[in-house]
């Protein structure tokens, strides 16, 4: 009886340890600025992307990066080769050559390009007024997310536009999201 209790209270502590982030459509996410302002992310994937589903799992399933993106963010997902339409700042953007039958590679939307997605998975940040403010490719562990996640919440970005400066950001920043296992939500170390 003992060993059950603890076993169940460990699973609900863990599911209430959980969080997810709150992934939108750019549309919903646009219409979400005029009535609170904040910044999107928008995680640009594709279904046959490797690291693409190791950063869903790995970041994006991270506590820390979950509560930050959600308190600090309106988070999107993006298929980069999907087949959806999408509007946005006026214009209406497809994937015209999308092939339904393939099951890997496809064309890439039209969004894609518009916003300079050259590798998956890209993790784009738009302002307040949704205008981009950059493009980061390739798979980000927590922590490395977190340097860029803190850069453009408060503006930062505007002072960091050398090299040198870049170099003094990374040196000096205070890592405070933790690693977690995605299989379990328990914390793998302590900083």
């Amino acid at each position: 009886m003992r060993k059950t209790l603890i076993v169940a209270l460990t699973l609900f502590t863990l599911s209430i340890s959980a969080q997810e982030i709150n992934w939108m459509t750019l549309e919903e996410a646009v219409i979400a600025q005029n009535n609170k302002p904040k910044k999107i992310i928008i995680d640009a994937f594709t279904t046959w992307c490797g690291p693409c589903k190791m950063l869903e799992k790995n970041t994006f399933q991270n506590k820390d990066v979950a509560e930050y993106i959600n308190k600090n963010y309106y988070a999107v997902k993006f298929n980069a080769e999907g087949n959806e339409t999408i509007n946005f700042k006026g214009n209406t953007f497809t994937n015209p050559n999308f092939d339904p039958n393939k099951t890997g590679r496809n064309s890439p939307h039209q969004l894609s390009s518009y916003f300079g997605v050259r590798a998956y998975p890209t993790i784009i940040f738009l302002d307040e007024e949704a205008n981009l403010l950059g493009p980061i490719p390739g798979y980000q562990s927590p922590q490395q997310l977190e340097i860029f996640l803190n850069l453009f919440k408060d503006d930062t970005y505007k002072s960091v536009t050398t090299k040198e400066a870049w170099e003094d950001y990374i040196a000096n920043f205070k890592h405070e999201f933790r690693e977690t296992n995605p299989e379990t939500g328990l914390n793998l170390s302590t900083n």
